[in-house]
């Protein structure tokens, strides 16, 4: 039986070096995952220039982890709407993590600052694992991120209100790394979510709630109802304000600013952090 170890500092390297070996024509279970190999195995992915076609079979409660946070979940969606990862709810329990290709079975072994990938290519026992892994997704159900795929979000944001909102809301959503609060990579329980990051790139360009809520609910990122309730906890917090915007019927609509003087400068990256650090500080006066 011959083996092999990948050992690296982090389990996105472990998987980043064991998927760069199989061609993209490749058919590769990954299962028995938890969060933070999840977490791993889609930046890797996303970041391969010819990634292998993946089968994840995952937990149930593993996926609605995944959509949870607007920052993975909408790098999945973009993996599988190019058909580089597929996504399988299994009942069916690994003992630990796994990614089975072809020809090698790896096993993902991660530590509190060190991973590893301890693997085989005994034919035999790639053969039995595979099978395996077939007769879990003879049984697998399927389950909807219910995430737009990020290069969407991109596009449609720039396409309606122009490629400077589009990079301010990329470079905040790259700043934060997660939007899920308390989530893998935010260990402050503090994160902004995509809602509220898209209000503050509005808010830096003065578009109207009206139009920024409707592009959200019709590319899927949220509701016109969730974006006017995370508006009102942001102006009450005083970091956003708004401005009525006279229509010929009906009431005004609200153009959205930002609300503290403090936030005027910042560049969009550093936005994210300024405004956790300004809620946790005395309120200052807002600007006109």
């Amino acid at each position: 039986m011959a083996s092999s170890s990948h050992v690296a500092p982090t389990v996105a390297e472990v998987y980043r070096t064991i998927l760069a070996e199989m061609s993209e024509s490749s058919d590769v279970f990954v299962a028995g995952l938890v969060e933070e190999t999840t977490a791993g195995l889609v930046e890797v992915l996303a970041d391969l220039d010819e990634p292998p076609l993946v089968r994840l079979l995952a937990q149930e409660s593993l996926v609605k982890w995944l959509r949870r946070d607007f920052h993975l979940a909408s790098t999945a969606a973009d993996l599988v709407a190019d058909e580089t990862l597929s996504l399988h709810v299994t009942g069916h329990e690994f003992e630990s993590g796994l990614v089975v290709g072809e020809e090698s079975v790896t096993s993902i072994v991660t530590t509190d600052d060190r991973a590893a990938g301890p693997g085989t290519d005994d034919a035999e026992f790639v053969a039995a694992m595979r099978e395996r892994c077939d007769e879990a997704l003879e049984t697998a159900g399927t389950i909807g991120l219910r995430t737009p795929p990020r290069s969407r979000v991109y596009e449609t944001l720039a396409d309606t209100f122009g490629s400077e909102v589009e990079d301010d809301f990329r470079a905040m959503l790259d700043a934060v790394e997660s939007t899920r609060s308390g989530g893998y990579g935010n260990s402050d329980g503090d994160a902004l979510d995509e809602v509220e990051l898209t209000l503050l790139a509005a808010a830096n360009h003065g578009i109207q709630l009206y139009e920024i809520s409707k592009w959200g609910e019709d590319v899927g990122v949220a509701s016109k109802a969730t974006f006017s309730r995370a508006k009102t906890q942001l102006e009450d917090e005083g970091v956003i304000a708004t401005e009525k915007v006279p229509i010929d019927v009906g009431r005004p609509r609200l153009r959205l600013r930002i609300g503290d003087d403090r936030l005027r400068d910042v560049e969009a990256a550093d936005l994210p952090t300024t405004v956790r650090e300004l809620l946790a500080s005395p309120p200052a006066e807002t600007g006109d």
